[in-house]
């Protein structure tokens, strides 16, 4: 899939965006409880789980319960018993095993009989239905599950429910939550159907809610929801609305071909489309360009880096046009973050710049209380004083404050918290208050720029309703500045109170318009007292600017190319939907012409299946069914550039062999297409016809040659010729001849010489057959009989005896010379036409990509290659092509799923082409491998000399051990450690005089396992060794007779917990530990502060040792003694790309995987990680 890859955001856990579906609260919920019933407890079960919706009068109520037995024996679809409610027949609908998913799907569905007019529904009817179905175990009725829904049945939607009701797994799990047996127990399982049906008054108010139209209603329209993409609608709209940022979009150039398939481009259309359409417009586009796939769409992102990431996808596509910086003044701002002495004249600090604020909800009452809490001071003293250069350890004060705010002000509300204590991310609904006015100026510093009011004005409100595991997005909007508030509600646009679009969403209790009643929660199923829906962010503009930022956009600000692109799109789906409604009026049919036969190189007439810019390609046409043959005829003598009367059609029909051969001629030109449709028509429903073209006139008027031949006794036949042309490799279709049907195979040789104009006399045939004449080519006969089938004709049989009937095939070749034969086969041609045809049976495209891509080997490429190919065959292929030896290219397999490489394919000589590339099992894997792809790699040396290497990955350090290299090495498999150093010489450019030092370690939890002598010989070292060499340092090859060396490691705080490139050191005798230290430093490169940290220990070796930590004036000689001291570094990791002896891959928090969420916030609150990187918002 082609896209922004760019726009994917870091995935999290997953909602599917239902808010029908009930979700189960954890049993320490803070909400309150209630004691379930017992699920044949029918009444009980209908009062909790069925809640009567307020102010909604209920016609009639039903409770039905279906028992489904052989439950692993049912069908794909199984409805249960019919019951009544509210004067309609009602059925629960099943997928036992998933409606194209692994969860179970039920529903409920109007019961009306297909088929039985008796039984038919009214035209226009309607119900409104509030239902409730709950699977339950029939031996231990506590053991249910139930999920609720309203909808209103109608003929377009006579069935609603839940596809994803219960993973089947669980299902069939052998304990259900811990109740110590399955839910379908002995392959059976109850479920019960609660329905409520609403009166008429409330039918007919639900039919003007589903007639509404929010462009008439309101001049506006909403986004159409994708599957869990309400939070995505949700700022867009917000983002449209904020008028500047609209203009500046369309002001992005994306007029060129290749801008079609990025963000901005799919925004501009979608931002032109919210301004032009009549209804809600899709965000498919805009998401494909981001790269999301179908998982995205039914997943949460997060809303702030979504915004944070298409903001900088924006402002990226505008440097260098007349929007640059346009968004970085709008919605940019400046904070400050200090550390200030408060004893002496010190301050330390940085400026950055925000995009958005985040402010934090919880232990505040309203907004100002949130900025004040953003902007408060913490002392350092005690203990916890600050180092000032210069100065020591001083007090200081320490914190945050805002330098500018911008013209646009996103404030992101945090409502979701970590739980320590329920080690879950839940959401606070505290009441949060927000103003209609904020002024900003208070939080600012007292250098800033205040000439102009910071006093802003609310634009937008967005709203998640429901909690952490569900819930729903919506937005209240104020498009002008003086003009009211609307609710977007993914396509429903509808105009709102100051009430709805504020006090309503503040959070907390619903307070007294519920007396203190806990209301159930339309998402969670679990009562509270407190509001599901709350803000979670906001956005303000600045009062001064708002005349600038809500400025009337005109049609003329949209891209001219915008406007054109949609309504030429328009009008071509207006034509389609024209089509549809005519189609039962037009029959589609395909017509082959003697140009598409001449052009098509493989079996049969031509491919149906060719690429529409292909000569081969039969044409189309749709036409009236009333029309005549005659009619048609004209039509397509049009298309060929022929007179009408000049063309006959005739017939093609499917034969048992699955060829597709013309059959008769349609001779009754009155006759209408429908007509000869029925009578000739194949069983795959479609019509064929062969266009037909004289060649032979009289009078100006064309004579078939059949004509010509008029025998009863012996009619003439049609019969199509082919020329197989070895010494280009080609199969081509020549022509049509007519020849009695009583006349020998040798006949057709003078009509096929004269139609490729080499004699216009007779000619010898292959097979003996010869009239020595010596200047036409010889030719030798075969006849296409299927693709698997090419057989040799005999030139002495009559056409009748070897059975041709018209429409048939017959494929002719040159004979060749054994010097043509040996010529054509040493380039890897074919020479016999039946090995052509199997060539062309066996024919598959394969692509070829570099593995590596570098300059000189970046080429993609396709080459048509032979299924039954030998590794040598196509590798040869190959290296034509590439112009290099074959036997230094190397091919890998493809994964299916990551594109990666997947294994190296080795040569085999029993195996084809078609083995490497869809094997079955084996060396190459199994089917998640792809069938028409291989990588290469251009080798320095032959394959066979590579089969002699071994691989080994070798790390390179230097400039004392700070700085490092990882290469891949080939060195003989039967060489020593001096040939693995002589290897890396060449990959690390090093010169002879440095090679003649170098020395090779192997590394194993973090420590030198092993040090190899240049003359260990490499089979004792694995590919999976992990290797450090590095040139000797002066000191020790200066080192005394008396000195001893003692290898070290780093950890941090625990001895297992290694890090960083462990080392040898000198150690000398009678040496105080202080001067230990400054050789240390100088040999792993650290100094300063970094330096005074790191305290130092003697370990032993084993895993359990514990450290004996140095002081200065210890002698390190005189401590380690055993061979199995080491000496430890204890201190923090600065280099982050070692751990445990083996390469991690990017920084810490790539080495982190998948941290969990109290992680993420520990990482936070020492500054590692961002603690907004867990400010996620879930639910629909």
């Amino acid at each position: 899939m082609g896209g922004d890859p760019d726009m994917l955001i870091d995935e999290y856990d997953a909602v599917d965006e239902k808010p029908e579906v009930a979700v189960i609260h954890p049993d320490d919920s803070p909400e309150e409880q209630e004691t379930e019933p017992l699920a044949d407890d029918f009444d009980t079960m209908k009062t909790r789980f069925l809640p009567e919706l307020a102010d909604l009068e209920i016609a009639d109520e039903a409770i039905s319960t279906w028992n489904i037995e052989n439950y692993r024996s049912l069908q794909q679809k199984e409805r249960g018993p019919k019951f009544e409610c509210g004067g309609h027949p009602w059925k629960i609908l099943l997928f036992p095993f998933g409606n194209n998913v692994d969860f179970a799907s039920f529903y409920l569905e109007q019961g009306r009989e297909e088929g039985n007019t008796e039984d038919k529904p009214l035209d226009g009817w309607s119900a409104c239905v509030q239902f409730t179905l709950v699977l339950w175990n029939k031996n231990d009725p506590s053991m249910f599950i139930y999920h609720t829904a309203n909808h209103r049945f109608n003929a377009e939607e006579s069935d609603w429910g839940f596809t994803r009701f219960a993973e089947i797994r669980k299902l069939f799990a052998p304990q259900w939550e811990d109740k110590g047996r399955s839910m379908v127990e002995n392959d059976e399982v109850n479920v019960t159907a609660y329905v409520l049906s609403l009166r008429d008054i409330t039918v007919s108010y639900l039919l003007i809610i589903f007639s509404y139209n929010s462009k008439k209603e309101t001049g506006m329209v909403g986004l159409k929801n994708q599957g869990a993409t309400c939070y995505l609608n949700s700022l867009l709209q917000s983002l449209y609305f904020t008028n500047a940022f609209r203009k500046a979009i369309y002001q992005i150039p994306t007029g060129q071909e290749t801008d079609r398939a990025k963000s901005a481009w799919a925004l501009q259309r979608l931002f032109y489309q919210l301004q032009t359409s009549e209804e809600a417009v899709s965000t498919q586009e805009l998401t494909s360009s981001f790269g999301w796939e179908t998982k995205h769409i039914f997943e949460q992102q997060d809303v702030q880096e979504l915004s944070r990431k298409l903001m900088e996808r924006m402002e990226e596509r505008m440097k260098g046009t007349e929007a640059e910086n346009v968004l970085a003044k709008m919605f940019v701002g400046k904070t400050k973050t200090y550390l200030s002495c408060i004893n002496v004249d010190y301050e330390s600090s940085r400026m950055e710049d925000f995009w958005d604020i985040q402010l934090n909800v919880s232990g505040n009452k309203n907004l100002d209380e949130s900025f004040k809490d953003y902007i408060q001071v913490e002392t350092m003293d005690g203990e916890n004083k600050y180092f000032a250069e210069g100065f020591g350890l001083q007090d200081a004060k320490k914190g945050d404050i805002f330098e500018s705010f911008p013209q646009v002000l996103h404030l992101q509300l945090k409502r979701f918290e970590y739980d320590l204590n329920r080690d879950a991310m839940m959401k606070v609904n505290d009441r949060y208050e927000f103003p209609e006015t904020f002024h900003a100026t208070p939080y600012l510093s007292e250098n800033a720029d205040k000439s102009e009011p910071y006093i802003y004005s609310l634009h937008s409100v967005l709203v998640h309703s429901g909690d952490f595991n569900a819930g729903h997005y919506y937005a209240f909007l104020r498009p002008t500045a003086d003009g009211h508030f609307y609710k977007f509600d993914d396509d429903r646009v509808t105009r709102a109170t100051m009430k709805e679009a504020m006090e309503d969403n503040f959070g907390g209790d619903y307070g007294a318009k519920t007396n203190g009643i806990p209301v159930r929660n339309p998402y969670t199923r679990t009562l509270s007292t407190k509001r599901s829906m709350s803000a979670y962010m906001l956005v303000y503009i600045r009062q001064s600017r708002i005349p600038h930022i809500l400025h009337e956009v005109k049609e003329s600000d949209s891209p001219a190319h915008i406007a054109k692109q949609l309504l030429e799109e328009r009008a071509a789906l207006e034509r389609r939907r024209k089509e549809r409604d005519e189609q039962h009026l037009y029959l589609t049919l395909g017509v082959v012409t003697e140009a598409n036969f001449k052009a098509h190189q493989g079996f049969d007439l031509t491919s149906w299946d060719a690429d529409n810019n292909t000569a081969s390609k039969p044409q189309l046409h749709r036409v009236l069914k009333t029309s005549t043959i005659a009619e048609l005829a004209k039509i397509v003598a049009e298309s060929q550039q022929v007179p009408p009367e000049n063309l006959r059609l005739w017939v093609m029909v499917n034969r048992q062999n699955k060829t597709v051969r013309p059959d008769q001629p349609l001779e009754d030109q009155d006759m209408t297409v429908e007509a000869a449709y029925v009578k000739h028509g194949s069983r795959d429903k479609s019509f064929r016809l062969w266009a037909e073209q004289a060649s032979t006139f009289e009078d100006s008027k064309p004579v078939w040659s059949e004509m010509l031949l008029a025998n009863k006794s012996d009619p003439p036949i049609l019969v199509f010729v082919k020329y197989f042309d070895a010494e280009a490799q080609s199969l081509m279709g020549v022509g049509h001849v007519y020849i009695k049907k009583q006349s020998k195979v040798a006949d057709l040789s003078p009509m096929i010489l004269q139609l490729m104009g080499w004699s216009h006399g007779s000619a010898g045939l292959a097979n003996g057959l010869t009239n020595g004449t010596p200047s036409p080519p010889t030719i030798s006969l075969y006849e296409e009989i299927k693709n698997s089938m090419i057989e040799p004709m005999k030139p002495k049989s009559t056409l009748q005896h070897a059975e041709i009937q018209d429409g048939d095939i017959v494929c002719f070749q040159k004979q060749l010379s054994e010097k043509q034969t040996s010529t054509i086969a040493q380039t890897g041609g074919y020479t016999d036409a039946r090995e052509f045809y199997d060539y062309l049976l066996n024919r598959k495209q394969v692509t070829f990509s570099p593995r590596f891509p570098t300059e000189n080997d970046k080429e993609t490429f396709k080459l048509d290659l032979s299924r039954k190919m030998s590794y040598e065959q196509f590798s040869a292929k190959v290296g034509e092509h590439l112009k290099v030896d074959p036997t230094h290219v190397r091919f890998s397999t493809v994964n299916l799923t990551t594109g990666k490489a997947k294994a190296i394919v080795r040569r085999n000589a029993s195996q084809n082409l078609n083995q490497i590339l869809s094997p079955s099992f084996g060396t190459y894997g199994n089917s998640n491998q792809r069938d028409d792809t291989l990588y290469y790699e251009i080798l320095d040396m032959s394959l066979s000399e590579l089969d002699t290497k071994k691989p080994l990955k070798v790390t390179f350090v230097t400039e004392g051990l700070s700085k490092e290299e990882t290469l891949d090495v080939l060195a003989p498999k039967t060489g020593n450690v001096k040939d693995l150093i002589a290897g890396l010489q060449k990959k690390a450019n090093f010169n002879s005089e440095t090679a003649q030092n170098v020395r090779v370690y192997e590394i194993y939890n973090g420590k030198v396992n092993r040090e190899y002598k240049d003359e260990t010989p490499l089979t004792q070292i694995t590919e999976y060794s992990t290797l450090i060499a590095e040139a000797i340092p002066e000191e020790e090859l200066n080192a005394e007779e008396s000195d001893a060396a003692i290898f070290c490691f780093h950890y941090d705080k625990e001895p297992n917990k290694t890090h960083g490139v462990p080392f040898k050191f000198i150690v000398k005798p009678s040496e105080l530990f202080k001067d230990t230290k400054e050789r240390l430093s100088k040999r792993i490169g650290l100094k300063g502060k970094q330096f005074d940290k790191v305290k130092f220990a003697i370990i032993q070796r084993s895993i359990y040792a514990k450290p004996t930590y140095l002081n200065d004036d210890d002698i390190l000689a005189d401590l380690a003694r055993l061979p199995d001291d080491l000496l430890g570094l204890d201190h923090i990791s600065e280099h982050t790309g070692w751990e445990f002896g083996k390469r991690t891959e990017g920084s810490s928090l790539a080495a982190l995987g998948e941290t969990s969420a109290l992680g993420l916030m520990l990482l936070g609150n020492i500054g590692q990680i961002d603690e907004r990187a867990v400010q996620h918002v879930l639910g629909g």
